[in-house]
């Protein structure tokens, strides 16, 4: 099955898709934030254009597991783009994605330029991947 996986963000939104096992995941595109309801409408455009059977959006949390702020914002991007599908629309917790992406940059040898720019759609991989290895293991 074919995730597409949600990385919201203030300013940007990163996109990152699995391959059609749903085993891997690769970074896929960044689209502007725009609205709620609009950046739904873009999300899921772009979940058919990719023929994914289920969407994941990145939620942060506290330390003690609960949303925090933007985490709660994700919550409400979940709800608009639920009102709009059938597809199933998974919460996944987001923490460090973010720092993991761009140390992933530096750790493949991407020079400091390079490295500088949206972190949004690795960190969409990030989370996606993570959410593919929880499930294929069976936790």
């Amino acid at each position: 099955m074919k995730i597409l996986c949600v990385d919201p963000g203030e300013k940007n939104i990163g996109l990152a898709v699995s391959d059609p096992t749903g085993t891997l995941a690769r970074p896929l595109t960044v689209i502007p934030h725009s609205s709620r309801n609009e950046d739904a409408i873009a999300i899921l455009e772009i979940a058919a254009e990719e023929k994914a059977q289920r969407l994941v959006v990145g939620q942060a949390t506290t330390e003690d597991g609960l949303p925090n702020f933007s985490g709660r914002k994700s919550r409400r991007l979940a709800a608009a783009i639920r009102t709009r599908t059938e597809m199933p629309v998974d919460l996944w917790d987001e923490s460090f994605s973010t720092q993991d992406a761009q140390h992933s940059r530096r750790l493949i040898g991407l020079g400091k330029k390079a490295r500088r720019g949206h972190h949004d759609a690795v960190a969409a991989a990030i989370i996606l991947q993570s959410y593919l290895d929880h499930h294929i293991s069976g936790s």
